[in-house]
Parts: C-alpha cells; structure tokens; sequence
C-alpha cells in the first residue's frame, strides 16, 4: 500500500516557491544595492551639513 500524501503541504511549498519567486523579481526591478544605498545617504547628509552651515544664527 502506498503511503498517504499531504497535499496541503504540497500546495503550501508550491505557494511559498511562487512568492519568493515574486520577491525575487520585485527586488530587481525596484530594490537598490547597498552601494547605491550608501551613496544617496552620503549625498544627503552632505547637503543638510550644507544648508545648515548656511543658515543665519538668531
């Protein structure tokens, strides 16, 4: 006798394979690398010390 399948389990694994598939593709089409990540953080930073070295003291 064979023995019994859970396919609940099944189509649970076939579902988490679809969604990480999903992120997968999400991730490239809008994700940043940390390297870009760091460099817009960077340029921020740099241009508030900026605004702030321009600003009048009261």
């Amino acid at each position: 006798m064979a023995e019994p399948v859970n396919l609940n389990r099944f189509r649970k694994i076939r579902a988490r394979a679809a969604k990480k598939a999903r992120a997968d593709e999400n991730s490239v089409k809008f994700g940043r690398s940390k390297a870009e990540k760091d460099l817009i953080r960077t340029r921020l930073q740099k241009a508030e010390r900026t605004l702030d070295g321009h600003k009048d003291e009261p």
